[in-house]
């Protein structure tokens, strides 16, 4: 019996995929819970368009992150924090602080989870730092962290 599944099922397929499944199977499991529709011409139709739709959709985002990522590939962002003994500081800069100081400088909302850094910087210097925009695309910052002058 051909379905198109409407949510993920681990083994059988991806959302919005045409799958040919045992009669039983679909009958007993996938229909009463609301898991795939049967595989009607017109269903079929709906579902090419609606994938169509979202390829279209998610190549013009794709294009909107590599624009972005040419934007700040290579910045140099700068905070002044008090640093003690061997340049260490008081504080710590946080992802939230980069993706702050980040958005202010390419002009657009950064969200602090894309930051990737394992722990908070904590030493002053130079400090390279990934900004995972999507799958592939990680442009790469520099983080300079200055102890500030009484």
């Amino acid at each position: 019996m051909k379905v198109v599944l409407l949510e993920n099922i681990p083994g059988k397929g991806r959302a919005g995929e045409i799958k040919e499944v045992a009669a039983g199977f679909a009958r007993n499991f996938l229909l009463p819970r609301g898991l795939a529709v049967v595989a009607t011409p017109t269903v079929i139709k709906e579902t090419e368009a609606r994938l169509e739709k979202e390829r279209r959709a998610e190549s013009t985002d794709r294009d909107q992150l590599a624009e972005l990522a040419q934007q700040i590939e290579g910045k140099e962002i700068h905070f002044k924090a008090r640093a003690g003994a061997g340049d260490r500081l008081f504080g710590s800069v946080t992802g939230s602080d980069i993706a702050e100081e980040l958005g202010q400088v390419a002009g657009v909302v950064i969200d602090k989870k894309k930051i990737d850094i394992e722990k908070p910087l904590r030493q002053a210097g130079s400090h390279e730092v990934i900004v995972r925009l999507s799958g592939d695309i990680k442009p790469k910052i520099t983080v300079v962290i200055e102890e500030e002058q009484d």
